[in-house]
């Protein structure tokens, strides 16, 4: 929610510039201009510094594809960036990616032969048996 009130309010901005230098100043060109620039700044700030903030403190929306042939496994938080963990079978890796403001600096971490998709077996060696008596 608080993901569209911002770009309300941005397009308001952008939209009251334009009106009042355009229409009602004749200004056009300035109009065309600052109302540019105002959409510029909007997005690069929401882009490189609001939209993971907004996510996790507001309740923003934000979406995230998972890579084809890949399994989502889990997601948490760092700071105010984003780690989801995947799954690729092909490679019986786990990658860890992290998705950080403006997807700048990324973080990755792989691990090899991590297969958590197919149950672990287990042997009749790590079987606990537990006993009750009464006294």
């Amino acid at each position: 929610m608080i993901t569209y009130l911002y770009w309300t309010a941005i397009f308001i901005l952008a939209a009251g510039v334009l009106y009042g230098l355009g229409i009602k100043a004749s200004k056009w060109k300035a109009a065309l201009i600052v109302t540019f620039i105002i959409l510029a700044i909007g997005w690069s700030t929401y882009y490189f510094r609001l939209q993971q903030v907004f996510v996790k403190r507001y309740g923003g929306v934000m979406t995230i594809v998972v890579p084809a042939g890949q399994h989502h496994l889990g997601a948490t938080w760092k700071d105010d960036n984003m780690w989801i963990e995947n799954y690729d079978p092909k490679t019986n890796t786990c990658i860890f990616s992290e998705y950080a403001k403006g997807n700048l600096l990324q973080g990755k971490v792989t691990i090899k032969n991590c297969n958590p998709l197919i149950p672990q077996a287990i042997s009749d060696e790590s079987t606990v048996k537990i006993e009750t008596s009464t006294q």
